[in-house]
């Protein structure tokens, strides 16, 4: 276990117009570990995956990476930084195979031609090195593969450049139990190359197989941020639906002094 994290958040603020999606939100990424970030549909997840990719700028907080704070305006600085995202609907192209896909609008030329040779290569060592054996060949369509074998592709297109941070938005949701047994091995593999993963799921049982931490917002702001051995099944649970679970999580809430609006006159 990583004694300091690799990419930081402190204090994230998020609002559109008049309504703050998240509040003062802290979150550490370590090298070596996959991080699961936990919450219910609303709880801010997405938003402050977008923060973190500059997709959003951040409306007050800081982001450190590597021990020095930074500042993410564009998808262009955090992919500078070694930050990837691979999203729900992985961003694959059907009509190109797995080569094309995996350098798409980073092609490899010489002189005036692609470098089909180069990244070939880049594509396979990058497939090899993740210990992926489920694809046949590198020249395959996209539109042949399969569930699996689409997000093995889009995990491998990530990590390809030099990546440090990779943020896996549902990985297994559409994946039947052998390929998503595949895909968490995977996942499991890049924390163990030294990779820091953020793995966003809402299926309890991936959470538990694969992270080392796992964090839970509610109603956008940070519940708490665990080590998975210290939790239990049903306190993520009660994390994820009342930002609490015993002792554990948000400081229960004060409720406000009670104001009477009753009208002046009226005795009912």
């Amino acid at each position: 276990m990583a004694a300091s994290p690799l990419l930081e958040l402190r204090g994230i603020d998020k609002s559109f117009g008049p309504v703050q999606v998240l509040h003062d939100v802290g979150l550490s990424v370590y090298p070596g570990e996959v991080t699961a970030l936990v919450g219910d549909n609303g709880a801010g997840k997405s938003t402050l995956v977008k923060c973190v990719s500059g997709i959003y700028t951040i409306d007050a907080g800081t982001v450190t990476f590597d021990g020095k704070q930074v500042a993410i305006h564009t998808p262009r600085d955090a992919s500078t930084l070694g930050i990837e995202v691979v999203y729900q609907d992985l961003a694959l192209c059907d009509n190109l195979d797995i080569v094309q896909n995996m350098f798409l609008g980073r092609e490899k030329v010489k002189g005036i031609v692609l470098d089909e040779p180069t990244m070939e290569q880049m594509a396979g060592d990058t497939l090899a090195g993740l210990s992926v054996r489920t694809v046949k060949s590198l020249r395959q369509l996209v539109a042949s593969l399969s569930g699996g074998q689409r997000q093995t592709v889009a995990i491998a297109k990530a990590v390809l450049w030099n990546s440090r941070v990779v943020i896996l938005d549902e990985p297994t949701a559409a994946l039947g139990v052998a390929q998503t047994a595949q895909v968490l091995e995977l996942v499991r593999r890049l924390a163990d190359n030294g990779l820091g993963v953020v793995l966003i799921s809402h299926n309890m049982n991936d959470v538990f197989a694969v992270s080392d931490r796992i964090a839970a917002l509610y109603l956008g702001r940070m519940a708490a941020q665990v080590k998975t051995a210290d939790v239990t099944h049903s306190q993520v649970v009660e994390l994820i639906t009342a930002g609490r679970s015993g002792n554990l999580g948000l400081p229960p809430e004060t409720p406000n002094d009670f104001v009477d609006i009753t009208p002046a006159g009226d005795e009912r």
